[in-house]
């Protein structure tokens, strides 16, 4: 997906490797073992650098099958990428724990997010003019309410008013929530890859 960054991109080995500790952590986690260790100084500046990322997992059919992370950096972002990936093969509580039998069989994608910034309005129905499609992370808060979308959302749902409407959903409000006093929201950007793609990529042997 080609998203709007404000961060360099990262190189093809660099999302390779990160790709490569997912999927550890994600069999590690499934197999109830320790997640695997790093050696930051090891590792490329980029990937050493706090970033806040999200996972997702997909069956080989293309059906969801988890999707966790953060939203604020808090971590390096090789390690942030194994404790998301374990946390959304264990701890998303729509679906029930990854299966080892079932890692061999997932595909991983990585998102990386650029630091979120506020949007800025006076009244909350300016906020579909405000988000673009196929480009902004949309988080909506709201006293104890809080929920975003991922840009790769709009590929389901390419009308503003209904992301909106969905996202409000999923903050266990009503569809038109977002347009209540008091919503806030911010924006962010990511850069995506799974193995999938990278797969796809790949140029053919010989």
């Amino acid at each position: 997906m080609s998203q709007e960054k404000t961060q360099e991109n990262l190189t093809l080995k660099e999302r390779q490797l990160l790709l490569r500790l997912a999927r550890r952590a994600i069999e590690a986690a499934a197999a109830g073992r320790p997640l695997p260790q790093i050696d930051l100084e090891s590792l490329p500046e980029r990937l050493r650098e706090p970033r806040a990322c999200f996972v997702t997992i997909h069956t080989k059919n293309g059906e969801l099958r988890g999707c966790t992370g953060v939203l604020v950096a808090r971590l390096p972002l090789a390690q942030e990428v194994i404790q998301t990936a374990a946390q959304t093969a264990l701890r998303d509580p729509r679906f029930p724990p990854v299966t080892p039998e079932e890692v061999p069989e997932l595909d991983i994608e990585i998102s990386i997010l650029t630091p979120p910034q506020p949007l800025h309005f006076s009244d909350p129905r300016e906020l579909p003019r405000l988000i673009r499609p196929g480009i902004d992370g949309v988080t909506l808060f709201r006293g104890p309410y809080r929920a975003t979308f991922l840009p790769q959302v709009w590929e389901r749902i390419s009308d503003p008013v209904e992301f909106l409407d969905m996202l409000s959903q999923k903050m266990g409000l009503p569809p038109r929530a977002w347009m209540f006093p008091g919503m806030q929201a911010e924006v962010y950007q990511v850069e995506s890859f799974s193995e999938k793609e990278l797969a796809d990529e790949a140029p053919p042997p010989g």
